[in-house]
């Protein structure tokens, strides 16, 4: 049955407005997925097949689809963002609004969508604060069929090393690709994401399994020698060996 839905948040961030604004509209690799710029102007094409129905920068970006490519469970879809400056400009306050039309599964979409703009808006404020206009290279990919299973993102936690109490903020020492170690700063968990932190790189950890899909892992590299193939061809075998071991 089709319902629509919102979803609004709102945050500060040590960041400025034209640095936030960047990032929503040219720097979405280093937070989000890259996706191509929005023309700008009202009515220029946005992300998706979408038109650009509001367009003052560094201040509010709005866009809309009503019928979204690739997404069969979604008829209209529309983002918006509203920048204000804080402390003279040297922070931002933003409010961001994802709203639609949900034609499929209402309760398990909605719930999806919820929790990953709580993890994507915090990755937001990472890249923001510690990678704000530095290129990333960027990889993404899903786990085997195998981490569908209920319990599969405890799974990933463990493979990573990780205590099941280890909390947000801690500072850890990681298992990642090839038995190689390294540290990073675990800026978010929940039974959902996991978010790990390095001096070059944000690298999250999806538990779609709760939504019935394949755990997924993306890798934000930021490195002047970054290599999203080659972050992409490591952290994949390490995700399917931790569902073969």
């Amino acid at each position: 049955m089709s319902k629509e839905f919102e979803i609004a948040r709102e945050f500060e961030v040590d960041a400025t407005p034209d640095q936030v604004w960047d990032a929503f509209t040219s720097g979405t690799g280093g937070w989000l997925w890259p996706l191509d710029p929005p023309e700008p102007r009202v009515g220029g094409k946005g992300p998706f097949g979408s038109e650009v129905v509001t367009w003052d920068p560094p201040h509010r970006y709005t866009n809309r689809v009503e019928d979204v490519e690739g997404i069969s469970e979604q008829t209209v879809n529309q983002l918006d963002y509203t920048v204000e400056p804080r402390d003279g400009g040297r922070r931002a306050w933003v409010r961001y609004v994802h709203s639609g039309i949900f034609v499929d599964d209402w309760d398990n979409q909605y719930d999806g969508a919820a929790k990953h703009t709580d993890f994507y808006l915090h990755t937001l404020r990472e890249y923001l604060t510690g990678f704000a206009a530095r290129p990333a290279a960027f990889a993404t990919f899903d786990g085997p069929d195998a981490s569908r299973a209920s319990g599969a993102f405890t799974v990933v936690g463990r493979a990573l090393g990780l205590a099941d109490d280890t909390a947000a903020g801690a500072r850890v020492r990681v298992q990642g690709p090839d038995g190689q170690q390294f540290d990073a700063v675990l800026d978010y968990r929940d039974p959902y994401f996991i978010g790990l932190r390095t001096d070059d790189a944000l690298i999250r950890f999806f538990g779609r399994n709760h939504w019935g899909a394949p755990v997924g892992i993306s890798v934000h590299d930021f490195a002047p020698d970054a290599d999203a193939e080659r972050n992409e061809t490591a952290w994949q075998g390490w995700l399917d060996h931790a569902f073969t071991a």
